[in-house]
């Protein structure tokens, strides 16, 4: 068993969903009979142990605390985005998920579905909006995005856990949506609405031969006919239900474990991802590739990997394993 430091909290508007996600890991973690050490990040991005607040030191080279391994888990910017992962490759220390690349790529929704456009990957329609553009001519930029159909879904580029995205359901509601967006990222998408069942998928292992989990329908239990998939739903105890395995045909299914496995590769990523769809009847589209997803009691991550046979210390142990792999086939390359 390993020593292994759990990062929780962190800067970003996603902290509490943070602190949750990592008491889980520890949690599991500890179940599996692993020494774990806990870290907490306080919204100003300092590093302090949990139990003590005493300060975490940080010397480039020295390590983290005696640790062999590090699980962040750091949801949306300076978390999941690349950030706090070269930070990690800096101390030197193995570290649980994507390295940089694969962080930063996955991140940020533009760039991610540019890769995927260049791939061939089937995903809905969007538009790239930047601030810009908005100041100079926002007239053009709303032509131009009214052109993806109504309703749309504005998003910040570079935020997770649907904070700051918007459903835009007449033209009306386009520009306040935009800017929403813009308060928490100068780049913006705005994707075309998709019809079917909205269904995740749980990656494991390296980013050359990654395992895909059974695959699960999210549905919302409200009744109100214009809730969507919100901050709330997500990680409000009873907000939605993931029905596994989704009613999908097996066709379906296939595509979407062969596209989930692709996106993750061509993406760079390793360890970990959560990749959410819209599948209807056969037609499948990939929506996001999430590198770092939530570990909460409500999560779908974990659930989708027990209904697959894997328990959650074992999933955790399996992560961990991982991590010093990577960082052993990384450190025998030269650089």
């Amino acid at each position: 068993m390993s020593r292994v430091a759990v990062l929780g909290g962190g800067r970003s508007s996603e902290h509490d969903v943070s602190v949750r996600s990592a008491a889980a890991v520890a949690a599991g973690l500890r179940a599996a009979g692993h020494d774990v050490v806990e870290i907490h990040l306080p919204r100003d991005g300092s590093w302090t142990l949990r139990e003590s607040g005493a300060p975490v030191p940080l010397t480039p080279g020295g390590g983290l605390l005696d640790c062999e391994v590090v699980f962040p888990v750091l949801h949306g910017p300076f978390g999941e985005d690349g950030t706090v992962q070269g930070l990690l490759d800096l101390l030197d220390v193995p570290y649980v998920g994507s390295p940089v690349l694969g962080s930063a790529v996955c991140m940020d929704k533009l760039l991610f579905k540019d890769l995927m456009h260049t791939a061939g990957i089937p995903q809905v329609a969007y538009e790239a909006v930047h601030a810009r553009d908005w100041v100079r001519d926002r007239d053009a930029v709303l032509a131009r995005v009214a052109g993806l159909g109504l309703p749309a879904w504005v998003k910040p580029s570079r935020m997770g856990s649907s904070v700051g995205i918007a459903p835009a359901r007449t033209v009306e509601e386009l520009a306040p949506a935009i800017e929403v967006a813009l308060r928490h990222d100068a780049r913006v998408i705005v994707e075309a609405s998709a019809v079917g069942v909205e269904a995740e998928t749980a990656v494991l292992g390296s980013g050359d031969d990654p395992t895909v989990s059974e695959i699960g329908q999210i549905v919302l239990t409200s009744t109100d006919p214009d809730a969507w998939y919100d901050y709330e739903a997500k990680y409000t105890p009873g907000g939605m239900e993931l029905r596994v395995p989704a009613p999908i045909s097996p066709t379906a299914k296939a595509r979407v474990q062969e596209l989930a496995a692709k996106a993750f590769t061509l993406s760079c990523c390793d360890g970990l991802a959560r990749a959410d769809f819209f599948v209807d009847g056969e037609n499948v589209l990939l929506n996001e590739l999430n590198t770092l997803p939530g570990f909460t009691e409500t999560s779908a991550y974990g659930k989708l990997w027990e209904a697959t046979g894997v328990a959650y210390p074992d999933l955790v142990s399996r992560l961990v394993a991982l991590a010093l792999q990577r960082h052993s086939r990384e450190r025998a390359q030269a650089f």
